[in-house]
């Protein structure tokens, strides 16, 4: 029997002294195990984010003072312990934590009696929160306006620039559409603006802001991963959701079957990816359980997206070399990314029964290395980016863009994407970063896990103002008819 370091094969193996397993869990064999060792070792497998979902709704007042009271002492006492337990569980097992957060409820559900002052004021009771309970980041900052708009939705939405400018750790996201209502372009006009005041009131640090603010289409209520993550309606009071990556895992096991002059097919590399992803999830899961269990708190579900990193080796653009495709934007990314997306989900819905989130593969420009690398070439334009996002999971995720876009372009692009999402009844969101300052091609670097890339060029042509003035609501696609 191999070593197992620090309880690992508590991991995988179960009994009535371990872990208990999950329900349709079966034993790996020693040779899984082995190769599972190898991913930490040499791989980048990590859990990327572990996050408390927490709803806000008994915090509801119309007294400020007593509103950030009650949010600080939930918070305090729902998540004081998170990152303690978190670093426990990833001592046993060994798999590092990356990230661990908290998401809470929209907070446009608590902004109705206030005016911007008030929301900004929220933002930063959330912020000390965070800090308090040592967590990176609190998501939940956010309204959902598919349909339309309450008063906390527009004071909210009104307050966003401040409100991450004047904060370090919160994290924003507002929904503008759904394959069930169609678009809310008047709410796509609005976060064009936001995006644009949120860069200039950030314009010392490149725009940064608009990092922690994302605009969905179909937006999941569980979802780990920030800056859009917010606990829905329907979900526990109180619940821990688990965010896996390892792109540099997928990398290394199909590098590994083209070992010794192999040519496997394009369904055999399916497979490869799908196994590997089953194994991913699975630590994934076993050690969300173990935190949740640890705070007396329900576990939610697993998202299995393929999440990179700026680090060489951990970068979806990276797979696509593996699979002979030289740079992230030639002539078959989009099928491969399809491809890649698909064997992501079949791998990770067979580890797990609670799977949620996004769970796919992103491709941010600035925290994907290769795909940077790919725009800074000039082989990967916007465009392309957008077409690629029909099959994967996010869309178009932390691009810079220049600083004098205008705000009905920014507005217009994000309609686009709204439209890839309704249509195809899958989630879409763009995190658009207009650096003020910088033009096409410019280098501009966020730090840290947010990356570095260069600026985009955008087609800031006349009419999209006009087109975009004319507001309303774009009508959900008949297919949305299933009832």
């Amino acid at each position: 029997m191999p070593f197992y370091p620090d309880g690992l094969k508590g991991a995988f193996f179960f009994g009535p002294n371990r872990f208990p397993r999950p329900a349709g869990a079966r034993m790996l064999t020693d040779r899984e195990v082995a190769a599972t060792l190898e991913m930490l070792k040499n791989e980048h497998l990590d859990v990327r984010a572990v996050t408390l979902g927490l709803s806000l709704a008994d915090c509801v007042s119309d007294d400020l003072s007593r509103l950030t009271a009650k949010v600080l002492a939930k918070i305090d006492r729902t998540a004081g312990g998170l990152v303690a337990a978190c670093e426990r569980v990833a001592a046993k097992y060994g798999i590092p934590v990356v990230n661990k957060r908290v998401a809470v409820s929209p907070v446009s559900a608590l902004a109705g009696p206030f005016d911007e002052d008030g929301a900004v004021k929220i933002a930063k009771a959330l912020d000390r929160a965070a800090a308090d309970c040592g967590v990176d980041f609190v998501g939940g900052y956010g309204a959902l306006v598919e349909k339309g708009f309450s008063k906390g939705d527009e004071t909210l939405i009104a307050s966003i620039p401040r409100a991450l400018s004047e904060t370090s750790r919160v994290c924003s996201s507002v929904n503008v559409a759904s394959s069930r209502v169609g678009i809310n372009m008047d709410a796509v006009a609005m976060m064009g603006a936001v995006i644009k005041e949120t860069a200039a009131l950030t314009a010392d640090r490149d725009g940064l802001g608009c990092a922690k603010l994302v605009v969905f289409a179909n937006i999941p209520p569980d979802m780990p991963f920030m800056a859009g993550a917010f606990s829905g309606a329907g979900e526990p009071d109180a619940v821990v959701n688990v965010g896996v990556s390892g792109p540099g895992v997928v990398r290394k096991a199909v590098d590994r079957a083209f070992a010794g002059g192999a040519r496997p097919t394009l369904g055999e590399l399916s497979e490869t990816v799908k196994r590997t992803a089953y194994k991913v999830t699975r630590a994934g899961e076993i050690l969300g359980r173990e935190v949740a269990a640890a705070l007396g708190l329900p576990f939610g579900v697993v998202d299995l997206s393929l999440a990179p990193s700026p680090q060489v080796g951990d970068s979806v653009g990276e797979i696509f070399r593996s699979f002979g495709l030289d740079w992230v934007g030639a002539p078959g990314s989009t099928a491969l990314l399809a491809l890649i997306n698909d064997a992501v989900k079949k791998g990770g819905a067979f580890a797990s029964s609670h799977v949620g989130g996004l769970s796919g593969a992103f491709i941010p420009v600035s925290e994907a290395l290769a795909i940077a690398e790919a725009a800074r070439s000039g082989g990967l334009t916007l465009e392309k980016l957008e077409a690629m996002t029909s099959v994967c999971s996010v869309g178009l995720d932390m691009v810079p863009l220049p600083g004098d876009t205008s705000a009905a372009t920014l507005a217009a692009v994000i309609a686009d994407e709204m439209a890839i999402g309704v249509t195809n009844h899958k989630t879409t969101a763009c995190r658009l970063i207009p650096v003020p300052g910088k033009k096409a091609g410019d280098p501009v670097s966020f730090g840290g896990l947010l990356g570095e890339a260069p600026v985009m060029a955008v087609r800031d042509l006349p009419g999209a103002a006009a087109f975009i003035g004319l507001g309303g609501r774009v009508p959900a696609p008949v297919h949305s008819l299933r009832n």
